[in-house]
């Protein structure tokens, strides 16, 4: 059996070390569109080989890891995919995806998303165990074939994975807040900071509040910018919801309602009561 990963990313680059562990795989085969990402890929040992977008087409599962636009163009230009392949998609948003894949490859392919990462990216970010006792998200399987989804699954359990299994737009719902919100906000702080005369005499006395909240400010504009597209109604509703809270705390401030925003503040202390 050969897997085939497109994109050598944390991600991509992750579950080729990943995959190695299982033994479950003969060969390893990786794709980049950038050829120092296949040269560090090769060197740092993340795949076996590195080959043709053409020749990934044939290994009996490929994983697409890479931003979200290009997802939607690499499944278009797959042609003549044999019916046993399971092509798994590794991205942070479904729904649109979902709806544009080709009829002819729609039961060879799986929705998936594990919930890892960290805040760093390229081939050198790559972890054997970024997956290990961590959620897989699953979406729309009834749309997937049977072999692909008993496939795909032995696979995310043998890394370690947990799997959930919902609708690709519950999905993009629920990781609207949880994910893509925190992202639009750590964007932002850093932002914020850096707009300031001299940010480089703000940043000498940081502390760990501020480390901990911009700490993924350092994620890969590139994805996450496709992510925020493919998502974009459910993000700005977040981004809403977020709105009217930030307002909502510089009132009780303004308004010197001190009881209120220690209130306000015991509330959300609550949210730990469910993690």
């Amino acid at each position: 059996m050969q897997a085939g990963i497109i994109g050598l990313g944390l991600i991509g680059g992750s579950m080729g070390l990943a995959l190695q562990e299982t033994k479950m795989f003969k060969t390893i085969l990786g794709y980049d569109i950038n050829p120092l990402h296949m040269q560090q890929a090769l060197s740092l040992g993340l795949v076996d080989e590195c080959v043709s977008l053409n020749e990934i087409q044939e290994c009996d599962v490929i994983f697409l890891a890479i931003p979200l636009d290009g997802v939607i163009q690499t499944l278009e230009n797959f042609h003549n995919i044999p019916s046993h392949t399971t092509i798994i998609d590794l991205g942070g948003a479904k729904e649109k995806i979902a709806h544009e894949i080709p009829s002819g490859i729609r039961k060879n392919f799986i929705g998936a998303h594990p919930m890892s990462g960290t805040e760093f990216y390229g081939p050198k970010a790559a972890l054997k165990d970024l997956f290990k006792n961590r959620i897989i998200i699953l979406t729309d399987l009834e749309n997937s074939g049977e072999f692909q989804v008993a496939y795909a699954k032995e696979i995310f359990v043998s890394i370690g994975m947990r799997i959930i299994k919902m609708n690709s737009k519950e999905h993009d719902q629920h990781l609207a807040l949880i994910s893509h919100l925190p992202h639009v906000i750590s964007y932002a702080l850093a932002n914020t900071v850096l707009s300031r005369e001299n940010p480089q005499t703000i940043l000498a006395l940081v502390g760990g509040g501020f480390k901990d909240m911009s700490r993924i400010s350092k994620s890969s504009p590139i994805m996450w910018k496709d992510v925020l597209k493919q998502n974009k109604e459910n993000i700005l509703k977040s981004i809403d919801l977020f709105r009217k809270e930030m307002f909502l705390a510089e009132k009780l401030i303004q308004e010197d309602r001190w009881e209120e925003l220690k209130e306000w503040m015991a509330k959300a202390n609550t949210l730990q009561n469910f993690m």
